[in-house]
């Protein structure tokens, strides 16, 4: 029997929607980290399972998080020593587990003279901090010695700072990765089919009906005997037919992306914001430098997929302008953004930074809800809600705590070719099994690097064939991450793409062109920048901030923008 991650899309999607009405163990609502995490953890279980996701795998917060497998730093700060020892710990194991994919990434956390908290505040929680995660591996240096080592930031009022270390991962391929697994252990995935409507029998969820979003638009009744709600930050919608009350705040934060060679950073930063003092970072990524997050309430549509503001553009350019002032950033120099909304609980709190990032399970007239938490602890959340599914499915017994999350990859072997281990490495981590059959399905010329980014023309090919891609933005902003990577979404490199990939995915001339015309629409809205005539003066910004910063109740992310936008007219999360 062909492996359903072995099929085409069209091929998986028909062979799933003709066994739908079947029983269910369980139905997992949500393609993001946590739903993947639950339906991996089911599969060990023996569970026969089902997840549905409303668009793409990982579509929403998680493809869009800051990137950074870390313990949170900042949240230990807040009181928050029991995610923070979870965090660091499933870090840890992620990086042994995972390498090409999730890596260990240095730190250099620095400070300014009036950075509040001061640097010692921050080197007591770099001491916890290690103590939890079982290891020493801070250290201290003054301002002179600090700024030898990072000469590239800037030198005055600087008091020094810390090297450390965390993590960094591409959030999308984790997602897929850990999906695929759950996949070939027997978990079956269905995307483009949102659960329209919850199944209520005696006032207990027993289902949901899915509507298929890619072809037909049939709707069809999946039933089960237990039903996970993991749909993030659009969790009340399915809590309000259960007639629970709503109770989630999402937070948006938004990032930019310049090419390593006009901001070249061999590590990561960890700087505190010269107008608001919130903690960002500058960071390597996929061969570029990114810079982020914004974190400020999300009052729009969550259906209308989240772009940066043009007020969230000048805050994180002043950023950069105030700590990398020699290398002269300008918005010709960013080469794409990206905006994801955070799926927090709100527990009232006037600054959204504040707001714990800690996860909850609900457990509501048969619908088990869990949402929030960190991309780093996707398996203990994963963990959590399955435990109270079991209570409704007789016989279950946990999966055992110490397997594995992902399968183990070898990178020797002929079967890899004259690639350089750098290249398998990178290969084996982000597609696990299936990077040799990615080699063996490359044409000649494909095992190169597409101009520009880390990117093989072969993994696009692979991603079209058997990455269960519906539309060419989940190929080129989830698969190969290229329109994040590449000026202009990689448009001048869409002629090949259509060579490699329009076969593969089976798509005649006219579905192409459609495709690209809907795919370049999207990136630019909602993966570029406004204007530069929309976006406020970020060096009048800094130069006002003196006069707008008080030491008590620091303002938000967006708050501290809009003040200084003001005065010129007259910023958890992955995770």
């Amino acid at each position: 029997m062909v492996k359903m991650s072995d099929m085409s899309s069209s091929q998986a999607r028909a062979e799933v929607w003709a066994r739908l009405s079947q029983s269910w163990d369980l139905i997992v609502v949500g393609g993001g980290i946590t739903g993947a995490g639950i339906l991996r953890e089911a599969t060990r279980a023996g569970l026969k399972a089902l997840l549905i996701e409303q668009k793409d795998i990982a579509w929403g917060t998680s493809s869009r998080s800051s990137k950074l497998v870390h313990g949170g730093l900042r949240y230990l700060a807040q009181g928050h020593v029991l995610l923070t020892y979870h965090a660091v710990r499933e870090r840890e194991r992620l990086i042994r587990e995972g390498p090409g994919l999730v890596d260990r990434l240095d730190f250099m956390l620095a400070s300014y003279t009036g950075d509040r908290p001061s640097i010692w505040i921050f080197g007591v929680g770099l001491l916890a901090y290690d103590l939890l995660a079982g290891c020493w591996d801070h250290e201290y240096h003054g301002a002179k010695a600090f700024g030898e080592q990072v000469p590239q930031l800037d030198r005055h009022g600087l008091a020094g700072g810390f090297r450390y270390h965390d993590a960094q991962t591409d959030d999308s391929r984790l997602v897929l990765r850990v999906m695929r697994e759950a996949v070939d252990a027997g978990g079956t995935v269905l995307t483009y089919a949102p659960a329209t409507e919850l199944i209520l029998e005696g006032g207990q969820a027993v289902g949901v009906r899915v509507k298929d979003m890619a072809g037909s638009g049939q709707v069809a009744e999946c039933r089960a005997r237990a039903v996970i709600n993991a749909t993030g930050v659009w969790a009340d919608r399915l809590r309000q037919q259960v007639k629970a009350p709503p109770r989630m705040r999402p937070l948006r934060g938004s990032h930019l992306i310049f090419s390593a060679e006009r901001l070249p950073v061999k590590e990561a930063f960890t700087l505190q914001h010269p107008i608001d003092h919130r903690v960002m970072f500058v960071f390597p990524w996929e061969e570029m430098t990114v810079v982020g997050t914004t974190d400020l309430d999300h009052d729009l549509p969550l259906d209308e997929e989240p772009s940066i503001s043009a007020q969230e553009v000048a805050y994180l350019m002043a950023a950069v302008e105030a700590r990398f002032p020699t290398m002269r950033i300008t918005l010709e120099d960013i080469i794409s953004s990206y905006s994801g909304v955070r799926p927090v609980v709100n527990s009232g709190k006037a600054d959204p930074s504040k707001e714990t990032r800690d996860h909850v399970v609900w457990s509501e007239d048969g619908l088990i809800t869990v949402t929030g938490g960190k991309l780093t602890t996707f398996r203990l959340i994963a963990r959590d809600a399955l435990k109270v599914a079991g209570q409704r499915l007789p016989g279950f017994k946990m999966p055992k705590q110490n397997l594995p999350l992902l399968n183990r990859m070898e990178t020797t072997g002929s079967g890899w070719g004259s690639l350089p281990e750098g290249e398998r490495r990178r290969l084996a981590g982000k597609y696990g099994a299936d990077a040799l059959k990615l080699i063996q399905a490359a044409q000649p010329g494909e095992l190169e690097r597409i101009p520009g980014c880390n990117v093989l023309w072969a993994e696009l090919r692979w991603a079209a064939r058997s990455e269960w891609v519906v539309h060419l933005d989940d190929l080129l902003l989830r698969r190969v991450r290229l329109g994040l990577l590449v000026p202009a979404g990689g448009q001048a490199f869409l002629p090949r793409i259509r060579a490699i990939c329009q076969a593969e995915l089976g798509w005649d001339d006219a579905r192409w062109q459609r495709e690209e015309g809907e795919y370049l629409e999207r990136w630019r809205k909602h993966y570029s920048v406004p204007e530069a005539s929309l976006i406020p003066d970020w060096r009048v910004m800094l130069a006002q901030s003196q006069a707008i910063w008080r030491p008590r109740a620091p303002e938000l992310a967006a708050g501290a923008v809009s003040t200084a936008s003001s005065a010129q007219a007259s910023a958890r999360a992955g995770d």
